[in-house]
């Protein structure tokens, strides 16, 4: 990609037809463009894209060198990209040995460079010590929220004390006939949480509450099964609860079978209480908090140890992407992947909905066919699903992106692919499938952010960078989420939610690649609980199971 030395607009590739915008350029400017003057037929915001040359309709569109969209109008030069002018195109794409060949960067700096993580007794280490209660139906979602009440309330683990304390503060004045319009907010609000956590080794009690396990149809109890399996066995997870009511589809022995499946050795602190078999609803959430706690307290007496980086497995997902998601915190991330991988390190990148246009690219770094044509058929079949209920991945971008400069699907998904950097692909991996090898793996989730980030997590994502643009407050409840603004001001704006601006890259201040190493540094102090990502300072423990509908 081009440097940003020119700092009001950009061309991607040298073989793009159009520029991006980094600052507000207004109509009837004149701008210099290779010796070339183009005249701006409209107000081009930033973010948003204008055309070097005339096209007329059905001319290509081509952004990061592949094509992106084509002309449904006649569009002068100088004129802005629209909807209303632009419509989704990509290319067709098919498996070809070009016999792909990576320069992995330079990764001196990081050599012996380790992490303080949990070591588990399969070989895995991870980056956060949690237990998780798992209910094996939706019946068991009122338990769990009880207990949830109790345990986060007793153990120091609630974040929202200071609402409540506004809250309760709020009901005073009014009582005592304040006028609460004029109420001081921003003082209360910010009297802050002070942890009162008992479990010091202990980072947090997650619960999966979800809707299914019963209901619909047996696969997708069996598919539920398979992810919360995938949760049971992860690196960040050292004991589990589970609430069962019965005589749901999704038995607690069958559940089970696929932990051990999963993982033969199995041998975490693993909790089954039985609603049906119970004496009353009130023992059932006694014992379990009783065993729990008594889990908690053998949890607590592991400790973080150095663990070398390429015991790393890091998810790359975007989310409230805007068009400066594609030149600054896409590839910065992307830079980041290739540093992991080239210590070693699994990195993860899924989304399906958002790698088209990108596929020819990705299927010419697949390190074999076998590979490549799964690649090519999980993403053939999924578009086809949708297709065949009306909609396409062409329908992805949503209104937000779409105002904020990402007109396309390929053109949001080219950018939206650049997470994955340039390192070969070594293994495409299907729903809840496990990722084994090191390198770069694709992962079948659709781009919705809490379905893709739940998947991302079950195969075994220990940390997960989110870029976003527009913000968004995603997180998971296994493994944390950092979030990584694309522009600094988002990251001023939602300070409370960003940990990592990537706006000095739109400024020319940083290169992607220095960008990318910063990241990475704050991927080590993570993963170490030196420092606590803001989602989950916030407990914003997002769990969506894909039921393999059709979700972009």
């Amino acid at each position: 990609m081009s440097e940003l030395t020119n700092k009001r607009f950009l061309q991607i590739h040298p073989e793009d037809n159009v520029l991006v915008a980094l600052q507000d350029l207004p109509a009837g400017e004149k701008v210099i463009w290779k010796g070339d003057e183009i005249l701006l037929q409209d107000r081009i915001n930033a973010k948003h894209k204008f055309f070097i040359h005339e096209l007329q309709p059905g001319d290509e569109i081509r952004m990061y060198g592949v094509l992106v969209g084509k002309a449904t109008t006649y569009i002068p030069k100088g004129g802005l990209m629209t909807v209303a002018n632009t419509h989704h195109a990509s290319q067709d794409y098919a498996y070809r040995d070009i016999n792909y060949q990576w320069q992995a960067p330079d990764v001196s700096s990081f050599a012996g460079r380790t992490f303080n993580g949990y070591h588990r007794e399969d070989g895995s280490v991870g980056t956060a010590n949690y237990w998780l209660f798992i209910p094996t139906v939706f019946c068991e979602n009122r338990n769990l929220d009880v207990i949830k009440e109790a345990l986060y309330n007793s153990l120091g683990y609630n974040v929202t004390d200071k609402y409540k304390e506004y809250a309760e503060q709020l009901l005073e004045a009014y009582q005592q006939g304040q006028d609460i319009s004029s109420f001081n907010t921003a003082a209360i609000a910010s009297s802050g949480f002070t942890s009162r956590r008992v479990f010091k080794n202990v980072d947090g009690i997650k619960f999966l509450n979800h809707q299914g396990g019963c209901g619909g149809t047996r696969q997708d109890s069996a598919v539920l099964s398979h992810l919360l399996a995938a949760y049971a066995n992860h690196p960040n997870v050292a004991g589990i609860t589970v609430l069962s009511l019965g005589c749901q589809h999704l038995q607690t022995d069958a559940f089970l079978e696929d932990i051990k499946a999963g993982n033969p050795g199995f041998n975490k602190k693993f909790l089954v209480f039985e609603q049906q078999q119970s004496q009353s609803e009130d023992q059932l959430i006694k014992d379990a908090i009783l065993k729990t706690f008594e889990g908690l307290a053998e949890i607590n007496k592991l400790e973080r140890r150095p663990a070398p980086l390429s015991k790393l497995c890091v998810g790359v997902k975007c989310g409230g992407s805007d068009g400066f998601s594609g030149i600054s915190a896409n590839p910065a991330v992307g830079y980041t992947s290739d540093l992991l991988v080239a210590l070693g390190a699994k990195v993860l990148l899924a989304e399906f909905p958002e790698l088209c246009g990108a596929e020819q690219n990705i299927i010419d770094r697949c390190i074999n066919q076998p590979i490549a044509e799964k690649f090519i058929r999980l993403m053939q079949a999924y578009d086809a699903q949708a297709h065949a209920v009306g909609s396409g991945f062409y329908m992805n971008p949503s209104p937000g992106n779409i105002k904020d400069g990402l007109i396309t699907d390929a053109i949001k998904s080219t950018g939206a692919a650049k997470k994955g950097g340039t390192s070969p692909v070594v293994d495409v991996l299907d729903y809840t499938e496990p990722a084994t090898k090191p390198g770069l793996s694709l992962v079948c989730t659709p781009g919705n952010d809490v379905e893709a980030t739940t998947g991302k997590a079950a195969s075994g994502a220990t940390l997960i960078l989110f870029t976003t643009g527009l913000g968004t407050p995603t997180g998971n409840p296994v493994c944390p989420v950092i979030k990584v603004a694309t522009n600094t001001a988002l990251a001023q704006r939602m300070s409370d939610i960003i940990d990592i601006d990537c706006g000095p890259v739109i400024r020319g201040e940083k290169s992607i690649e220095e960008m990318g190493t910063d990241i990475l540094e704050y991927c080590i102090g993570a993963a170490s609980g030196e420092v606590l990502p803001k989602a989950v300072l916030l407990n914003q423990d997002d769990f969506i199971p894909w039921k393999r509908g059709v979700s972009l």
